[in-house]
């Protein structure tokens, strides 16, 4: 059984029904872009998340592909229901990839639904893209789960705060998915160490135009090419569109753009060198 993260918004503004009396009702997918006819699937089990997001549990046998969803939520208690008609789905998801061959077919302006071999070919290319940031930014772009067991939090941190916990990895990032009370009066803590690129814009952003570029200028490919731009009247030249130099509006973005997210070298300086007793207060030895 598959799953779709939902985050709503109303208004504008990010909400969180439950936390204000109201419910997120219902997500229904359709296979065309209308919304209209009869649904592909609908979903009613939801959960909702520690940060305010939530789950949908998507039924089983759903094909490979894109679909077109609503959602249906109540943003705050005695509120009129909200169809939210904007949310898009590719399946399958939750894998390895951050984005699908699907948005990779949007940016090549190639026809939807992708045959098995095109989606094939597109996944291998985005994990070529992938594996390319990756070496850039020194880290893995998918977290690593962790459990700690019968521990104390520190005192002053709020227990959704990684800094309560004696996390393994203190120079990473450290998510508290959840923290339970034992009999002891300890807490079972599972945690999510490493970054989480596929929540990261700016590296989803990266990975797809990463992705259809090396399609788009592979030689003999007809998935995208290039766009031509005039062909003279004998056909003997072709001209084509020059992409937007970078840093110009439209530009592929750069893989310096993601120099803030590379691995920050951590340790810590566990006291300064001194001169040792009688020239100086040594660490070890000292008069006063």
């Amino acid at each position: 059984m598959g799953t779709h993260t939902y985050l709503p918004v109303h208004a504008g503004l990010v909400c969180d029904p439950e936390a204000d009396g109201g419910q997120v009702v219902s997500l229904v997918l359709y296979s065309v872009p209308d919304r209209e006819g009869t649904p592909a699937a609908m979903s009613t089990g939801v959960s909702r998340l520690a940060d305010g997001r939530y789950t949908f549990a998507l039924p089983d046998g759903l094909p490979d592909g894109r679909y077109w969803a609503a959602a249906t939520f109540i943003p705050t208690r005695g509120a009129p229901p909200v169809i939210d008609r904007t949310v898009r789905l590719d399946l399958p998801s939750g894998g390895a990839f951050l984005v699908s061959p699907e948005q990779v077919a949007d940016e090549l302006g190639v026809a939807l639904p992708l045959t098995a071999a095109q989606r094939e070919t597109f996944r291998t290319d985005i994990g070529k893209a992938q594996s390319d940031v990756a070496g850039y930014l020194g880290r893995p772009l998918v977290p690593r789960p962790e459990t700690l067991r019968s521990v104390q939090p520190l005192y002053g941190y709020p227990l959704s705060d990684s800094r309560a916990w004696p996390a393994p990895s203190y120079d990473d990032i450290t998510t508290v998915l959840s923290h339970t009370a034992t009999s002891d009066g300890r807490y079972d803590v599972r945690l999510l160490i490493g970054l989480h690129a596929a929540r990261e814009e700016p590296i989803v952003r990266y990975v797809l135009a990463h992705a259809a570029e090396m399609i788009r200028n592979k030689p003999g490919t007809a998935d995208g090419g290039r766009r031509v731009s005039s062909v003279s009247a004998e056909g003997q030249s072709i001209s084509y569109d020059s992409a937007p130099a970078a840093g110009q509006a439209g530009a592929l973005p750069s893989l310096e753009s993601l120099a803030g997210y590379r691995k920050r070298l951590y340790r810590p300086i566990v006291g300064a060198p001194v001169a040792a007793w009688p020239y100086g207060r040594g660490r070890r030895y000292n008069r006063w």
